[in-house]
């Protein structure tokens, strides 16, 4: 009879908003320039920042989700795909949810937004962008209150409001929330480094709350290297891969500038970037740290900040996350479904647990589950 692997957790799962969640749930001084979806004046659906238009997703919300739309389904369509068309029930209703954990053989569920990637940078006014990750927060964990044993609220923190960021966090906390998502990119800091002095409450206030941040890809109109190619079809794919530098981006500077030795109990984890460049990425910092160690802000070795502080997640196609395992160790990999995004699919548990297979068992069942219990304190 073959051992059980143990508690398989999704460490990056992802909900669907309903499309009227702002409106329901931000405070009402700002409930008219709620997040919401209207027709432009060409019928084309779209998403609206306090009231101003997303002009990248115009006509293809539905590409926000899209799990059961097929591979290379979105090319094919000769209509606009709307966000109701790309939403199953799992990504919107908690019971629904449930059902899809059961299915895919998960047992629990960190979730993350989808809309919510999105508006940062977009929104200049700091109270505005509060009201808006609040009213989120205040959903998700409502959502979450269906099975709080296995549906685990991730909060949702701009730190274009750092005194918002920190009241919102801490409420968020005693909300349910386990840890923080956090955007990437600068464009949802004001252009500000996370060094600003003007973040420091902040990350000292998730320091002490034990909550991991975590680092994310994110949907822009003016995304990273938007200059570096043209806005046709040849650069959908540069594009769609290029998300993740975002979050390699944030995380590098998170170690090189010195964050990690200024708050050394700051947990982060990055995510939807794949696993396999961080041994690379980890040697590398290690060698130019050597030649520059004299002007540094930091006492250890970049890769014993990561082994300290934070954990990588692996996509369940990747090849050589075994490998990635072995190399770096067991205790900082953990894993993620990504459902119900465009790029995800059915059946990822069963192919995670492939790619792990050559592993101890001690080891697969610290991927699985084991890590994401112990980093995020979700009890046994």
């Amino acid at each position: 009879m073959a051992e059980r692997i143990g508690s398989v957790v999704d460490a990056d799962g992802h909900v669907l908003e309903p499309a009227d969640t702002w409106e329901r749930y931000i405070d009402p001084k700002y409930r008219d320039r709620a997040i919401r979806i209207a027709r432009d004046e060409q019928g084309k659906e779209t998403l609206l920042f306090d009231n101003r238009p997303m002009r990248s997703l115009r006509g293809n919300l539905g590409a926000l989700g899209g799990i059961e739309l097929g591979p290379g389904g979105l090319g094919a369509r000769e209509t606009d795909y709307t966000y109701a068309e790309g939403s199953p029930p799992g990504g919107y209703d908690p019971h629904a949810r449930l059902r899809v954990l059961d299915q895919e053989g998960i047992d629990r569920v960190l979730l993350y937004p989808t809309i919510g990637i999105c508006w940062e940078g977009s929104v200049r006014d700091p109270g505005l962008a509060t009201a808006y990750t609040r009213a989120y927060n205040r959903w998700i964990a409502e959502f979450c209150l269906a099975d709080p044993r296995r549906l685990y609220p991730v909060a949702h923190i701009s730190l274009i409001d750092p005194d918002g960021a920190v009241d919102e966090v801490s409420r968020a906390r005693k909300d349910g929330c386990v840890g923080v998502y956090l955007s990437p990119d600068l464009a949802a800091r004001g252009g500000r480094q996370l060094t600003d002095p003007a973040f420091a409450r902040f990350f000292a206030t998730v320091q002490d709350l034990g909550m991991p941040i975590g680092f994310h890809v994110v949907v822009r109109d003016e995304p990273a290297f938007s200059e570096y190619s043209g806005r046709g079809p040849e650069s959908a794919l540069f594009f769609f891969a290029f998300l993740a530098i975002d979050v390699m981006a944030a995380f590098t500077y998170m170690i090189s500038s010195g964050m990690f030795e200024r708050y050394p109990r700051l947990k982060c984890s990055v995510l939807e970037a794949g696993a396999s460049w961080i041994a690379a990425w980890l040697d590398r910092l290690d060698h130019k740290y050597e030649v520059m160690k004299s002007i540094t802000p930091f006492k250890l070795k970049p890769s014993e900040y990561f082994y300290r502080q934070c954990l990588i997640s692996a996509d369940p196609d990747e090849s050589m996350t075994a490998q990635i395992v072995e190399h770096i160790g067991a205790d900082y990999v953990i894993w993620a479904s990504d459902y119900p995004h465009i790029d995800a699919s059915f059946g990822v548990v069963k192919e995670i647990k492939e790619r792990l297979s050559g592993l101890p068992l001690a080891s697969q069942r610290k991927v699985l589950g084991e890590n994401a219990i112990r980093f995020y304190g979700l009890g046994s």
